[in-house]
């Protein structure tokens, strides 16, 4: 040892390693006996390597052993893996495998690699077929990359649909994305200010209230992998946002707690772009270095909610009532909305059905 690799080999589509046909690497003297001896030319399979290569990662100039075992037991088993659905019956299960036996060894003290599986969907060509360099439909990303940028690539096949059934691809999508984020970067260039006015109790209270619910949907999304809704949030804040009334909050401390949760809760799926908005607003480097944004589970409660009345199962009115309203009360304002007494006239309803907070029917 070493052992180094010709850089004068032919490769041919034989399917064995062009090393077979380098006689000059095959013929060598064995370093023991001094013999005439022949090289192994047929090399590891690439899962020999994949089967344990998390271990490795973390202490690769570890010389003592494979890997350092207090890393290992630092930081295994892997909580979260991704990957393809064809990936369970091969590396999959070659890694088990491995670290079952590492296991037996008292290298490692953990019983399986990882603890979590999440099959991504497939993305697909925009004839509608999985993409695949035999059927001529793949998109390579580096036209788009070049024209729209990164983060807007990658928002648009994160907004493509949820991530574990992929979809079409499709370029007039990546449109959209880059209006959104043309969106959030005018209304925070234009409209950043330092946090001075009061505003109006109510509307300072409406837009916490949107920041703090954004940041718990937002929250809960990520965490599991449902980037397309995530997406549909910020977006969807992104409007409130851009609405006049909430505009007339700018200078608030309300305003600027929104604006800075946007840029953080972007960062994970942006990141270019969020940190040149963490700049452009006068934070210091970075925003990855920054905490995700926390809410208060009191502002994300609802006020109120929106009552369906049914009379025999037909919606005939809908009633905004406060949240918190009880069983006794909901029936009772059902029953007194003028549309549904118009469909009673006068009869004694047989059931009331009352399901908290979304549904009462009257059953005649």
């Amino acid at each position: 040892l070493p052992v180094f690799l010709p850089e004068n080999v032919e490769f041919k589509p034989t399917g064995v390693s062009p090393l077979r046909d380098h006689p000059e690497f095959q013929k060598v003297v064995c370093p023991q006996c001094g013999q005439k001896a022949r090289r192994e030319t047929d090399t590891m399979d690439t899962f020999v390597d994949s089967s344990w290569y998390q271990m490795r990662y973390l202490s690769p100039h570890y010389s003592t052993g494979p890997f350092d075992p207090s890393e290992a037991e630092r930081w295994h088993p892997v909580d979260q893996y991704t990957g393809g659905a064809e990936h369970a019956t091969m590396h999959l299960l070659y890694a088990r495998f491995f670290h079952k036996v590492l296991r037996d060894l008292g290298l490692v003290e953990s019983n399986e690699p990882y603890i979590r599986l999440f099959n991504q969907g497939q993305i697909l060509g925009t004839d509608g077929q999985r993409m695949s360099k035999s059927r001529g439909n793949v998109v390579a990303p580096d036209d788009n990359v070049a024209r729209h940028g990164a983060d807007a690539f990658r928002t648009y096949l994160m907004f493509l649909g949820p991530w574990d059934q992929g979809g079409p691809f499709n370029t007039e999508g990546i449109n959209g994305a880059t209006r959104w984020l043309n969106r959030v970067w005018n209304l925070v260039s234009d409209h950043w200010d330092p946090a001075a006015a009061a505003g109006d109790p109510d509307q300072v209270r409406e837009l916490r209230r949107w920041t703090h619910r954004t940041i718990k949907r937002v929250d809960h999304d990520i965490a599991d992998f449902h980037f397309n809704t995530m997406l549909a949030a910020l977006m969807e804040f992104t409007n409130q946002l851009a609405r006049p009334e909430t505009q007339q909050l700018r200078g608030t401390a309300a305003w600027r707690e929104a604006l800075e949760s946007l840029i953080l809760m972007m960062a994970p799926s942006t990141p270019h772009f969020a940190e040149e908005l963490w700049s452009l607003t006068g934070h210091p480097y970075s925003v990855h270095q920054q905490p995700f944004p926390s809410f208060d589970p009191i502002l994300t409660v609802e006020d109120e909610i929106t009552l369906v009345v049914q009379v025999n199962g037909k919606v005939r009115e809908k009633l905004t009532v406060a949240a918190g309203i009880s069983e006794d009360q909901a029936k009772e304002a059902a029953l007194a909305a003028p549309k549904v007494a118009a469909q009673i006239d006068g009869r004694q309803p047989r059931q009331v059905i009352y399901v908290p907070g979304r549904l009462v029917n009257v059953v005649l």
